[in-house]
């Protein structure tokens, strides 16, 4: 049966990424993104490794986007043994050079433990879809 503090913790390590680049402060995830991050960009068209670059990312959105709202729903937790796996559909409505874009989808995150630490080192978007509003 898996630790219900592991499902607490993985869920915490989640909402500490989000909140960091939702308060544009995405360095606030040094400690939370192990150095060897791969995310898979959406629709598989490629992927990135590396911590900096995941938070170069976001860094790269927080400075070119205003975030108006967002919502998250359908979050799942599952963990065994030292992975943890999140994922969650999210609903963000974003301007980006003066046009607002609504975009949807699921974001899927994969955690393993370090040192104590759950820390993501896996990363993508499904179902992803965005448009003018």
């Amino acid at each position: 049966m898996p630790d219900p503090s592991d499902h607490e913790a993985i869920a915490t390590a989640m909402q500490r990424i989000n909140r960091a680049w939702l308060d544009r402060r995405p360095g606030d995830m040094i400690g939370l993104i192990h150095p060897d991050v791969t995310i898979v960009l959406p629709g598989f068209a490629g992927r990135v490794t590396s911590r900096d670059a995941l938070i170069a990312g976001f860094q790269d959105f927080c400075t070119q986007a205003i975030v108006h709202e967002f919502r998250e729903s359908d979050l799942q937790v599952d963990a065994a043994s030292n992975a943890g796996v999140v994922s969650f559909v999210y609903e963000m409505v974003y301007e980006r050079g003066g046009t607002r874009y609504r975009a949807i989808g699921r974001d899927l995150w994969v955690f393993s433990r370090h040192n104590g630490e759950w820390l993501a080192v896996w990363r993508t978007m499904l179902d992803q879809s965005e448009q003018e509003v």
